[in-house]
């Protein structure tokens, strides 16, 4: 190139990651870019920590297990996410096996569609399809598996991708609009919804979605509120709590109102409520369904169903105890800590 012609273009600077630990999410330039920054991103794994836009996924080993696939089998992820557990299930049918991913995120459902149809598989072994959970039957029925599925997996867990975008509005870690809708493009923010709603309700959710010891003083706090971002409404959590309660008190009371916010916002024990109705129909005789929840209210829906159905005769087999993760991948992976695993085969 002539000096000329250099001098018309002006250098510029790629963009520096800025340290070990950036402020901004968008600043986690070797994290967002795994394929060029590999090494880092095994550094992160190996600190215990989730590398930005990504997403570590729970108990594959055993969920895999409990599932039983076999090749040639039909089966479901409920909810595709990253796509770290359908990865492993693709993988056990082939060949000639089928795997169905549902995932009501616009926005991640196009990302981890892209990565699995670039494994080695014929493309017709992955269909993918935008919804939410609780439409199962009704994704089947459009792709002609009313005869029901060998194997259904719904991993109920928030995605890291989700949590660690402050743009989400699902976490108080980064400033961002606090929004908190899986479907941004569906249903009322958690700003708007908690600014029209009555303190009464709002004491409800944080009673029964978190059981918030607070819940009565949080609620008379936030209830009405004009909270547009995440360290706002935090802000407003912490400023009404007792002066009686340590940082770590505190912090877990945000959190719990983060997360009955998140459930409501999201309708998410209504789906999940749903879900579980239509499992059976959802299952061929002998087909093997496994559900991974992180929330106490999650898992008694759960374990009341698959005990319901098992008194019918419907399932022929249910877990009695919870699975949890082994304590190698607790230390691996923080997010593991919470999960329980459950799992019923159909009569």
């Amino acid at each position: 190139m002539s000096d000329e012609s250099s001098a018309s273009q002006p250098f510029k600077r790629r963009p520096r990651y800025r340290g070990k630990n950036p402020r901004n999410f968008e600043e986690k330039y070797k994290e967002l870019n795994p394929e060029r920054y590999a090494e880092t991103v095994e550094k992160v794994i190996s600190s215990g920590k989730t590398p930005a836009g990504q997403h570590r996924p729970i108990m594959v080993e055993e969920i895999l297990e409990v599932l039983d696939l076999k090749p040639g089998q039909r089966c479901v992820d409920c909810t595709l996410g990253y796509g770290g557990h359908s990865e492993r299930l693709l993988e056990a049918v082939q060949p000639d096996g089928t795997l169905l991913g549902l995932d009501q995120d616009p926005i991640e459902i196009i990302k981890t569609e892209k990565r699995l149809r670039e494994l080695a598989i014929a493309q017709e072994s992955l269909v993918v399809k935008r919804s939410n959970f609780a439409g199962l039957s009704a994704v089947m029925e459009e792709f002609c598996w009313s005869e029901g599925a060998d194997a259904i997996l719904a991993d109920l867990g928030l995605s890291s991708m989700q949590i660690d975008n402050p743009d989400r509005g699902f976490s108080f870690k980064h400033n961002g609009p606090l929004d908190m809708r899986m479907n941004p493009q569906k249903g009322l923010s958690a700003s708007e919804l908690i600014a029209r709603t009555k303190t009464i309700k709002i004491q409800r959710w944080l009673s029964e979605y978190s059981d918030e010891p607070h819940a009565e003083i949080i609620a008379n706090a936030i209830a009405g509120g004009g909270f547009k971002d995440t360290l706002s409404l935090q802000k407003a959590i912490l400023n009404c709590l007792p002066g009686n309660l340590d940082d770590e008190q505190r912090k877990q009371s945000v959190q719990r109102t983060f997360q009955a916010i998140r459930i409501q916002v999201n309708e998410e024990f209504t789906a999940l409520d749903g879900l579980l109705r239509q499992l059976p129909d959802c299952l061929k005789s002998g087909g093997r369904v496994a559900v991974l929840t992180f929330h106490s209210g999650e898992d008694r829906r759960v374990k009341k169903a698959f005990q319901a159905w098992y008194r019918s005769d419907v399932f022929s087999s249910i877990s009695t105890e919870v699975i949890r993760a082994s304590g190698e991948e607790r230390g691996q992976n923080p997010r593991a800590s919470s999960a329980k695993l459950r799992w019923a085969i159909r009569a």
